[in-house]
């Protein structure tokens, strides 16, 4: 019963907000996804991720180890998905993208802060900076048919995760004035990050659920099983674990839709994934959670 009630105080706050966004779309309520999106992403979650990086307590070489073991994760994954792709002679272009990301940004950051406190959101910027990175390389590859590597290097997220390296590194603080300021922008980052996955998800138009559905619950086993591989190869502590295997199970990311929408690949079908993951997670990661607590 306690156990129960833990998972629910993690998971309640997470969907009540995505709710919120679902809910005011569909209401009528106008949103722009544009500003907000851009408002997240080049102030709010850049200053999140410098002052976790910056204020955390955790030894650099357990982040090293989680960083590492947050790069061969994804390489996992990625090796997994693209030999199943070839095997079942699938649109790479479209289906491969959202079965290698999970949503790390709008919906793992917040359940690691949830579920594992302040040390959680420092494993999670790290994941959240390894995904961002391949992503605009990797991810673009895979949905563009072409490179972009230089794309990585013009987000503000990437040079977060450097600028708070850093500082971690050297033990350095930014005085306390200016501490203060970024610590409130970041703040807004997380809430920003749910109600805009609700937005996100109420403005999809899925498309071919019966495909979505067992790619989807795919995507989650793979997924899963290799943080958990990864993760155990590693010798990750509870917490660092935790993280691990938690952002890896998170369903298909938003982003990769918007890739879909840019690069003219089978948005239906990445949009179908993304819900249907995205339904499926509600059920699924309580007991992800249940396991990992």
């Amino acid at each position: 019963m306690n156990l129960a009630l833990t998972v629910l105080e993690i998971v309640a706050p997470v969907f009540i907000l995505a709710g919120i966004g679902f809910t005011w779309v569909k209401l009528g309520y106008e949103y722009r996804m544009q500003f907000v999106t851009r408002l997240a992403m080049t102030l709010a979650v850049p200053c999140l991720i410098f002052t976790a990086l910056m204020k955390t307590e955790l030894d650099s070489a357990a982040l090293g180890s989680f960083l590492a073991a947050a790069i061969v994760g994804h390489v996992v994954i990625a090796a997994v998905f693209e030999v199943t792709v070839r095997i079942f002679n699938l649109d790479r272009q479209a289906v491969l993208a959202p079965l290698v990301f999970g949503n790390t940004g709008n919906l793992g950051i917040p359940l690691a802060v949830f579920a594992f406190g302040e040390a959680g959101l420092g494993y999670a910027v790290v994941m959240l900076a390894v995904s961002s990175i391949m992503i605009f390389t990797y991810g673009i590859q895979m949905v563009a048919g072409k490179g972009a590597g230089g794309k990585a290097l013009k987000e503000p997220m990437v040079w977060a995760t450097l600028l708070g390296a850093v500082f971690l590194w050297q033990g350095w603080q930014t005085p306390r004035f200016l501490t203060n300021a970024l610590d409130l922008m970041g703040q807004m980052a997380i809430p920003l990050m749910l109600l805009t996955l609700g937005v996100a998800i109420a403005r999809l138009t899925p498309g071919k659920i019966s495909r979505a559905t067992l790619l989807s619950a795919a995507k989650f086993a793979v997924c899963a099983a290799a943080g958990c591989a990864v993760g155990w190869a590693f010798g990750l502590g509870h917490v660092a674990f935790g993280v691990l295997v938690l952002q890896f199970a998170t369903p298909a990311g938003v982003s990769t839709y918007l890739l879909a929408e840019k690069y003219e690949a089978d948005a239906d079908a990445v949009a179908g994934i993304v819900v249907v993951s995205t339904v499926m997670a509600v059920g699924l990661l309580p007991l992800m959670l249940a396991f990992l607590l």
